[in-house]
């Protein structure tokens, strides 16, 4: 089936549903697809990742770094998103030092969010007016990159095998670990603790999973989002919420009463910016951006902002890996 007839019977299935879509300044009403099953077939662009031997493994940069915005290739699907206007994004809003809405601005905001601004600013020469941010869950996350309603996601999405299957990656730019947060005082030190508990995860991660490997008697919980997640927890509905340290950190933030486990984290979660699988050279382009940030200090400045404060570690920007 042809990239096109995909994404035409993709929009076919996908009903509509509230979503909040951000473009420069502000925000506009427009329709979110529900999340549907993503295909189990491995498109022909992209290799087995077990054939590459580390599923951090991409595509090289574009040979001679970012090209000025007007010197994108004809034809390419950078030129597509430039004559479009904008670049499509899908992040998440509720990820409070990743992408999350600043109630005074009423912008999203974070470190997932200068990425997408980046990599907009690389294609029109600035990213203000050039972005339209939809606000999406981590299960819309493949399928909306497989049937072409975003160019691209930057959502605390990990890099795995099953998921270079359905989509392609970026390079990794930021490395992170799955913990788990609980109430102080709770008599929970250690994941093992957390038997018969009731742990919460947002729906389509492998985070509850991942727990009940260490901990097989614990009760799996989910929600839509973190959020919702950190909701059940406030409310007595979850005795613990999994996820990221990144995210945990932005939770912990909010709640003065809740804290994250000390010690190793229990993964490793290399983050990735997910493309269409078809649009390898976006993710070459991207790629290009990434290692500009590195050289230009802007990936170091992002995460002092964001990310340092709370996580309280010093953290350089993960060293890519090329050769599909």
């Amino acid at each position: 089936m042809t990239r096109s007839l995909r994404r035409r019977a993709g929009r076919a299935v996908l009903a509509a549903a509230a979503l909040v879509l951000l473009a420069g300044c502000g925000y506009s009403a427009t329709p979110v697809p529900e999340a549907v099953a993503p295909s189990s077939a491995a498109p022909a662009s992209s290799p087995p990742c077990e054939d590459t031997g580390d599923p951090t493994r991409s595509y090289a940069p574009l040979p001679g770094g970012v090209p000025a915005p007007g010197d994108v290739p004809a034809g390419s699907t950078m030129a597509r998103i430039r004559d479009r206007g904008y670049l499509i994004a899908g992040v998440s809003g509720d990820s409070y030092l990743l992408g999350s809405r600043n109630p005074f601005t009423g912008k999203v905001e974070g470190f997932d969010i200068d990425m997408v601004d980046q990599v907009a600013a690389a294609i029109f020469g600035t990213a203000e007016g050039h972005v339209q941010l939809r606000v999406i869950s981590a299960a819309d996350r493949i399928p909306l990159l497989q049937s072409g309603d975003v160019d691209i996601v930057a959502r605390n999405m990990t890099i795995n095998c099953s998921r270079w299957d359905q989509i392609a990656f970026s390079a990794e730019y930021f490395h992170s670990g799955q913990k788990v947060l609980v109430a102080k005082g709770s008599g929970i030190t250690r994941v093992e603790d957390l038997a018969g508990k009731r742990v919460c995860a947002p729906a389509g991660t492998t985070s509850l999973d991942q727990i009940q490997e260490v901990a097989p008697d614990a009760i799996p919980v989910s929600a839509v989002n973190h959020t919702g997640c950190l909701l059940k927890f406030q409310n007595g509905e979850a005795d613990a919420i999994t996820g990221d340290d990144t995210v945990l950190a932005g939770l912990v933030a909010q709640d003065p009463y809740a804290e994250v486990l000390a010690g190793q984290a229990l993964t490793d979660e290399p983050y990735g910016i997910g493309v269409n699988a078809d649009d390898v050279d976006l993710v070459r382009f991207v790629n290009a951006v990434l290692e500009q940030m590195h050289d230009d200090g802007s990936w170091q400045a992002s995460y002092k902002k964001w990310l340092q404060p709370s996580l309280e570690a010093p953290a350089a920007q993960p060293t890519p890996v090329y050769g599909r």
